[in-house]
């Protein structure tokens, strides 16, 4: 992936979703965030969170990483400086609602269980945090032609012929992501598509179809290269505990005996002989 991004379509890639990162970052609040995977996207650079980890899988970054903290929760690494996190996505040494914030830019397509690192995330997500997903989008040109390639590879045709988009991964679905979301728990607040343009690896072509972006963004939205998501975990059934449940264990008071004040009159003895 990181020789990838370093060829042109993958400079144009980074710069659109780091763009759509500081946006969606910059407003986010809370004490901890957490990006997985794709270091060279700096995805939290736009938040204030005291606490910022950039973590990377082993089986992508293995010689390049240092050693994890031994509790990255009582870091005081200075904000302004993330901290690099050797670990895997699938275990994350964080404990549960820890986390106010996680980014996972092209995370799920590299991890070796997509669903299992998204049941993670939600695992060490707060209430109401947040989790920002950036993906390739298999509907769209330069998906079909990913797919072509490895048709030919597989067909025996084209084995040399190298392949538009990284080899490693398994792209996901933009409406398949929002099911495993939706069935976690999460609701989806935003998304968006990016990237019409062909899969071409010149930089002076893709320059000349910039203009497709624009059409593109308002006549034919989800084919885009790169589909962008913010969701926020809910929690269902949540009620108050507190003052409101003692006053429900209160007993109702005993009713008050109010004593009668008027005497009864009593018949004088005349009156009751002559009766």
């Amino acid at each position: 992936m990181g020789s990838w991004l370093r060829t042109a379509p993958g400079a144009l890639l980074l710069a659109w979703e780091q763009d759509r990162l500081d946006h969606a970052v910059a407003d986010a609040f809370g004490f901890h965030a957490l990006q997985l995977g794709l270091p060279e996207l700096d995805g939290l650079r736009a938040n204030r969170m005291p606490h910022r980890w950039v973590a990377s899988d082993a089986l992508l970054h293995p010689e390049a990483l240092p050693l994890p903290a031994p509790d990255p929760l009582l870091s005081t690494q200075p904000a302004h400086e993330p901290i690099a996190l050797h670990c895997e996505f699938d275990a994350l040494p964080f404990p549960n609602a820890s986390v106010d914030l996680v980014v996972l830019p092209h995370a799920l397509e590299l991890a070796r269980d997509p669903h299992h690192t998204l049941r993670e995330v939600e695992r060490v997500l707060v209430p109401e945090g947040r989790v920002v997903v950036a993906g390739f989008n298999p509907a769209s040109l330069w998906g079909l032609r990913q797919r072509a390639g490895h048709l030919k590879r597989g067909l025996g045709l084209g084995r040399q012929t190298p392949l538009y988009l990284p080899r490693a991964g398994e792209f996901l679905g933009y409406w398949r992501l929002r099911d495993w979301l939706r069935l976690l728990g999460f609701e989806v607040e935003a998304g968006r598509f990016g990237c019409w343009r062909p899969p071409l690896r010149s930089p002076v072509w893709l320059e000349r179809f910039a203009w497709m972006d624009r059409v593109g963004d308002r006549w034919w939205p989800v084919l885009g290269a790169v589909y962008f998501l913010v969701a926020v975990k809910r929690v269902r059934g949540m009620r108050l505990v507190g003052l409101a449940r003692q006053e429900r264990r209160k007993t109702a008071a005993a009713p008050a005996v109010v004593a009668n004040r008027q005497r009864r009159r009593t018949p004088a003895p005349a009156e009751t002989e002559s009766a």
